[in-house]
């Protein structure tokens, strides 16, 4: 009798330890990032995120993450939560408070586009990822960027709604834009101008919205092509899209639309059936690949075709 109840008590402890192993969490799986830069290892989902590019803060915000530091400088009202005192404050785009980063012990650091020359530096203090877009393949590398950070936060199913959304936007402006004419993008600042094509860093409008090009032989560089109101004349486009630098960095100076207000431009195609676009250009010059920056772009340009 003796053996038997001995044998229960040992089948009991077992199935004990066994239920007790179960209810041990297991360690968080590590988290492996593809970006830009090449891959970062993460050991589990961060807490502490601080965000030096802005198409990534846009994308976060949208899908709900929280941010802890972001750099100074203008941002659109829908940020405007990180442009107090409320958020630490990291440096600039181009140069970062290290002391400040450091102390506040990030467990993931985000840069890309302007910051992206900064990797090496910030990948020394934490884990550190480039979050850079393709001007080439725009579209293609920002959905890219937002499936990464949904994946990283566990935000898979916010980001494929949006996602999907966009898509549905970009399908119905694709349409438009088929049949609208010819567009020509020009960036003012300072009293100067440059277009940008495809392949550009705002070549989007054109390889992926389906805006004919007024010009096909535009030179892709960083900062446009320098031309003039004469330039424009020429290419007479049905549409002009504008994008006004010093209004997105919040630099004071002549608009946009003074500056095109001359009777040069006055004689396009584009001035006179009223097919100027002023476009948001806080989502393009400053925001890019964000979520929210793309789905308002996209939105702003089917109300312009719209409109006609």
């Amino acid at each position: 009798m003796f053996p038997k109840i001995r044998n229960v008590r040992l089948a009991l402890a077992v199935a004990g330890a066994i239920l007790a192993a179960h209810a041990v969490p297991s360690a968080a799986a590590e988290i492996v990032v593809k970006h830009s830069k090449g891959e970062t290892t993460l050991p589990e989902t961060p807490k502490t995120v601080l965000v030096f590019d802005m198409a990534s803060l846009d994308t976060l915000h949208t899908l709900g993450v929280e941010v802890d530091g972001v750099p100074g400088g203008a941002k659109p009202d829908y940020l405007s939560k990180y442009a107090g005192g409320d958020v630490l404050n990291i440096g600039s785009l181009f140069e970062p408070h290290y002391e400040a980063v450091s102390a506040a012990k990030p467990d993931l650091i985000i840069v890309g586009g302007r910051s992206s020359a900064k990797y090496e530096d910030l990948a020394k203090i934490a884990p550190t990822i480039d979050m850079t877009t393709d001007p080439a393949h725009f579209i293609e590398s920002a959905r890219k960027n937002v499936q990464t950070l949904a994946e990283i936060f566990d935000k898979q199913a916010e980001a494929d709604a949006a996602l999907q959304a966009l898509d549905t936007s970009i399908a119905d402006l694709k349409d438009k834009a088929a049949s609208a004419g010819k567009g020509l993008l020009v960036l003012t600042t300072g009293g100067k101008m440059s277009t940008y094509g495809t392949g550009s860093r705002f070549g989007v409008l054109f390889s992926d919205y389906g805006v004919q090009q007024a010009d096909e032989n535009i030179k892709v560089g960083t900062h446009g092509q320098p031309v003039s109101f004469e330039y424009i004349l020429e290419k007479n486009p049905d549409w002009l899209f504008v994008i006004d630098r010093d209004s997105a960095i919040g630099r004071e100076g002549q608009s946009a639309q003074k500056f095109l207000d001359n009777e040069i431009v006055a004689q396009t195609t584009a001035w006179k059936k009223g097919q100027v676009v002023y476009l948001d250009a806080a989502a393009w010059y400053l925001i890019g690949g964000g979520l929210t920056a793309m789905q308002n772009t996209v939105n702003q340009l089917n109300r312009a075709f719209e409109a006609k």
